[in-house]
This record gives C-alpha cells, sequence and structure tokens, in this order.
C-alpha cells in the first residue's frame, strides 16, 4: 500500500471515529434542533422589543394649535400624506387644538402633557408656521411643515387644484439588475459567515479533550499528527453537513407554504453565475471557510489544556472572523475594488467575499483558483497545527527524514537530525 493509500485511510478511519463519536449521543440532539431554541429566544426578545416600542408609538404625538376653521382642512392634508407612509415610518398621531392665551406659553403645557408624550408642535400662520419640536422628534416637525404647505395649497387653489388619478401598474424588477446582485451576495457572505461560525466552535474542544484523557498519544504513536488533524476535521466537518442537510430540508419545507409574496420576494435574488452554480459555490465556499477557520480552531485546541485556555484563545480567532464578514459585506457591495481585491485574496476572508463574487459576477475560473488558494492555506494551518502539537505538547521534533531512518536501519552511525 502507498504512503498517500496509507494516509488517506488513517485520516478517514479518525475522521469516521470523530463522526461517530458526535453524532451517536443524546448531547448531538440538542445541537440539531439549537437553532429552534435560538429562534424562540429571538422571537420573545422581538416581540418584547415591539410591544415596549408600540407602547411607546401609542404615546406620541403631534400638535397644532389652530383656529376651528382651519382644524378639518389640516386633518384632511394629514390624512392624505399618511397614506404614503408605512406603519412603522409613519409619524405619529397629528392633534389640532384652539390657541389658548400666549402661543409659547401653550405650547410650554402641551409639552408637559403626562397623558401622551408630545414631540412637535406647530403655531402661526400657514405660510410661515412655527414648530417647536424635541430633539429626536426632527422628521415630525419636516412633517408638520409639509402638512401646512399642503394645506395651504388646498385652501388657495380650492376647486382649481389638479387632481391626478395615476394609473398604477405592479411589475416586477428585472432579475439582472445590480440591485438584486447586491442582495444575493451579501446573503450569501452573511450565509457562509453565519453557518461557519455557528458550527465550527464545537471543533476547538475535541483536541482539548482528547489531549485530557491521554487519547491523543495513543493516536499520535500510530497514525501521523497531520493525519490526525486532518481526520479529525473532517469528522467534525461531516458533522456540519448533517446539521446543514438536516436544516436544509427543514427549511426547503416551510418555503413550500410561503405566501406568494414572500416567494416572489426570494425569486429577485438573481446572482450573476446563475442559481445552481450559486448554490454549488456557496457550498464549495462553505466547506472551505469551514475547514480554514477549523483547522485554526484545532490548532488552537491543541495547545490548551483547560476550557478556560480555549477560551481565551478562540476569542481572537471570532473577533478576526466577525472583522473579516464586515469587510467581505462592504466588499460585495463595491465589487472590483480594491477592498474586494483584497478580501478576495486574503484566505481568512476569502470564501466569503468569493461567495459574494459569485453572485456579482459571472465568470467561472476565478472560482477555480480561489479554491485551489484556500485548499493551500488549509493544509498549511494543519501542518504547522500539528507541528506545534508535536514540538509544544509531545515534547518531541518532527519525523526523522528519511534518509536518516535509512541509514540506521543500515546500521551507519551518522548524526541524527529533526526537519
Amino acid at each position: 500500500m502507498s504512503r498517500f493509500a496509507r494516509g488517506l485511510r488513517q485520516t478517514l478511519t479518525i475522521a469516521r471515529r470523530d463522526f461517530t463519536a458526535t453524532v451517536f449521543t443524546p448531547i448531538f440532539l440538542l445541537f440539531l434542533f439549537a437553532p429552534v431554541m435560538m429562534l424562540g429566544f429571538s422571537a420573545i426578545g422581538g416581540l418584547g422589543a415591539a410591544s415596549v416600542a408600540d407602547s411607546g408609538r401609542d404615546r406620541a404625538a403631534i400638535v397644532a394649535i389652530v383656529p376651528d376653521a382651519l382644524a378639518r382642512p389640516i386633518a384632511e392634508a394629514d390624512t392624505r400624506l399618511r397614506a404614503v407612509f408605512p406603519r412603522d415610518a409613519a409619524p405619529p398621531p397629528l392633534a389640532t387644538v384652539r390657541p389658548a392665551g400666549e402661543p409659547g406659553a401653550q405650547t410650554a403645557r402641551l409639552f408637559q402633557t403626562k397623558d401622551m408624550d408630545v414631540g412637535a408642535v406647530m403655531f402661526g400662520p400657514l405660510e410661515r408656521p412655527h414648530v417647536l419640536y424635541a430633539r429626536r422628534f426632527t422628521r415630525s416637525a419636516d412633517y408638520l411643515a409639509l402638512v401646512a404647505a399642503e394645506t395651504l395649497v388646498d385652501q388657495r387653489l380650492g376647486a382649481a387644484r389638479p387632481r391626478v388619478d395615476a394609473v398604477k401598474i405592479a411589475t416586477d424588477p428585472p432579475r439582472t439588475s445590480q440591485g438584486s446582485r447586491n442582495q444575493a451576495a451579501f446573503v450569501a457572505v452573511f450565509g457562509v459567515f453565519f453557518l461557519t461560525l455557528f458550527l465550527s466552535g464545537q471543533v476547538i474542544g475535541t483536541m482539548a479533550e482528547e489531549r485530557n484523557t491521554k487519547v491523543i498519544e495513543v493516536l499520535a504513536a500510530a497514525v501521523p499528527l497531520e493525519c490526525v488533524f486532518l481526520g479529525k476535521l473532517l469528522g467534525m466537518f461531516g458533522v456540519a453537513v448533517l446539521f446543514v442537510c438536516f436544516w436544509g430540508v427543514v427549511v426547503s419545507q416551510v418555503a413550500a407554504v410561503l405566501p406568494p409574496g414572500a416567494a416572489a420576494a426570494i425569486g429577485q435574488f438573481a446572482p450573476a453565475v446563475g442559481g445552481s452554480w450559486f448554490a454549488a459555490l456557496f457550498a464549495a465556499y462553505f466547506a472551505m471557510a469551514y475547514l480554514l477557520l477549523g483547522s485554526v480552531f484545532l490548532g488552537i485546541g491543541s495547545q490548551a489544556s483547560t476550557m478556560r485556555e480555549i477560551q481565551l484563545l478562540s476569542l481572537p480567532v471570532t473577533i478576526v472572523q466577525v472583522g473579516m464578514f464586515a469587510l467581505s459585506s462592504a466588499a460585495a457591495a463595491h465589487p472590483g475594488g480594491w477592498l474586494a481585491t483584497a478580501t478576495e485574496v486574503f484566505p481568512l476572508s476569502s470564501p466569503y467575499a468569493m461567495a459574494g463574487h459569485a453572485a456579482n459576477a459571472p465568470e467561472l475560473w476565478p472560482h477555480a483558483l480561489a479554491l485551489g488558494w484556500q485548499g493551500l492555506w488549509v493544509a498549511a494551518f494543519i501542518t504547522v497545527g500539528a507541528r506545534a502539537f508535536r514540538r509544544g505538547v509531545l515534547q518531541s521534533g518532527s519525523a526523522r527524514p528519511r534518509r536518516s531512518r535509512k541509514a540506521l536501519q543500515n546500521g551507519r552511525d551518522i548524526p541524527i537530525w529533526d526537519a
């Protein structure tokens, strides 16, 4: 059996061992359904935040101090203008009150009202209204000025005001628009980042656990450390693939019952390389991002002996990955620039940036180069991690060169050196 075949067999044996030890445990079910718990907590937090926002929105108001003759025209102008705002972006409700004394004193009393949160108050003639507002209600102040202008135009023109009956025709934008490509690019960058960061964290604990139980020493005595590292990485990647496939099937079934509007919105994502190639490249870049980050985590876990050390060592790597995601997102919004080129070349950000590149550019040959480049860095990280573990933890040098081992077998007395 050749050295390559023997190394491949040993690597797959380690991978199968770690995959089985992880999947066939009750804890794996908790890990598999972790997104359900995350979504549940997110929904609870979102409902709480929405209730707080709604309560604040219900108490907010803007006020116009006008005579009774202007109350109805202002209310009609407010109704026309408010129709163009979505509910979340609409200004606070508009209330009209009669003038009562000096406008400044009346405005001060309105701001001190306890049963509602007055954000802006308008008084004076419509040709030159005065608007007092709290600093966080700047847009409400602009809206009051717009209501005054609309009311004034309606009063002066009256029946002569032109009426516009717009013919509204719904249509879909072209699927090849740059906006749809940018959306697909951001979704690709975020998807690769989220899956990688969520799933690769489990790699860091595998080596530290077996280091404490001395199992790693037994494996290192029987199998080259590079094969041990690569096997563990592939085993954990198999667990990640199982997780993604499970939730991919679940999401596909949920997507089948989405309302037509949501399905149409999803259909607007139009990557430049096409849907099939985009899906294949997304899977490839997720695999490379996982292997890159997993190999770094594996090297860190091999140097740590306690959970505290693991957390201290993994935190900087996680922060770096968040930075890589931010840079890749900015690069996806500005394809072809120097930032996009830099993130596509740098190994830790390359999978994210190239996933966005697949959405923005139709050429396929850069992806072959990028995948090969990223594979070289995976091999480099694994090699460095294995050598650091051999020298720092096992307190031994690298394997002797073949020429040195052959000389020993022949009984020659020559110096032995480490590679």
